[in-house]
């Protein structure tokens, strides 16, 4: 059986996360997998070593009340990421879906996924982290390195999840678009949502007929479809037609380019999470 992976942390995304993955779960007949990860350093319940920090002279009470703090906070932490885990399970379970397991790993969260996505469909994360109300503007520190790591597509989950009755996919006629579609047509999640596939530059007879194809496969597969080419800046005009249509999730390739020319030039697609107020489904 398949299933979803829902990244749960202590954020005020963490319900949204459990909601979104809820609901593709039960479009998909999947199950659901609560997983929360811990760092190395702040899930080890060992007593740390604090001697290589103190000079030499310091007082071996003090490295033994130090070291005995840090054993406290670890299993602190471990006690509040089962919370965070049991809390999540019980509003997964909730919102319907009754096969639903949660997971508390020690290490890196990319490497983590990668070795628990082989029978999972799709990765559930939230748009920001534990700091989002601190830092506003700034996505999760983790989710490029999940979405580029992952070879599952990944659901962000805005601030507060709604169903999506209408979808719009940011078309630009690559890889990455043409496998959200070919997933599109053979999965049973986006059953009876309307599509609007949006491409941005010059339209050309070539652009035309590519929209048009795309437009075409996914009629076929039974799907309500219209489609649109718009000049201008691509992250500009897609932010103002997510705003005034009325749609209830993004679907588009991501982060087609190296993170090296991303810091350079920005990346389309971190700045489409960052603006859209609705969920965004990517493909790499």
């Amino acid at each position: 059986m398949l299933k979803t992976i829902a990244l749960i942390d202590g954020s005020v995304y963490a319900h949204s996360v459990c909601d979104a993955a809820a609901w593709v779960s039960k479009r998909a007949g999947a199950s659901v997998e609560l997983l929360h990860v811990l760092g190395r350093r702040e899930g080890a319940a060992d007593k740390a070593d604090f001697s290589g920090n103190i000079g030499l002279g310091a007082r071996t009470a003090l490295l033994e009340e130090l070291a005995e703090l840090d054993a406290q906070k670890a299993k602190l932490t471990q006690k509040r990421g089962r919370a965070l885990l049991e809390d999540a399970k019980d509003h997964v379970v909730q919102a319907g879906v009754s096969d639903v397991t949660t997971s508390l790993r020690y290490g890196d969260i990319a490497e983590t996924v990668q070795e628990l996505e082989l029978d999972a469909h799709m990765i559930v994360v939230g748009k920001r982290g534990e700091a989002a109300d601190f830092a506003k503007l700034h996505l999760g520190s983790n989710l490029e390195r999940v979405v580029r790591s992952t070879q599952r597509p990944v659901l962000v989950a805005s601030r507060k999840f709604e169903p999506a009755s209408k979808l719009l996919i940011a078309f630009d006629g690559g890889e990455s678009v043409g496998k959200a579609i070919d997933h599109m047509i053979r999965s049973q999640i986006f059953s009876g949502i309307a599509c609007h596939l949006l491409m941005v530059g010059q339209e050309t007879a070539a652009s035309r007929t590519q929209i048009e194809e795309a437009a075409t496969q996914l009629r076929e597969a039974g799907y309500e479809t219209s489609c649109d080419i718009k000049p201008g800046q691509s992250e500009k005009v897609i932010a103002a037609e997510v705003e005034t249509g009325g749609y209830g999730l993004l679907v588009m390739g991501a982060y087609g380019h190296s993170r090296i020319r991303n810091l350079i030039i920005g990346s389309t697609t971190t700045e489409m999470i960052r603006s859209c107020m609705i969920p965004v489904l990517l493909y790499r």
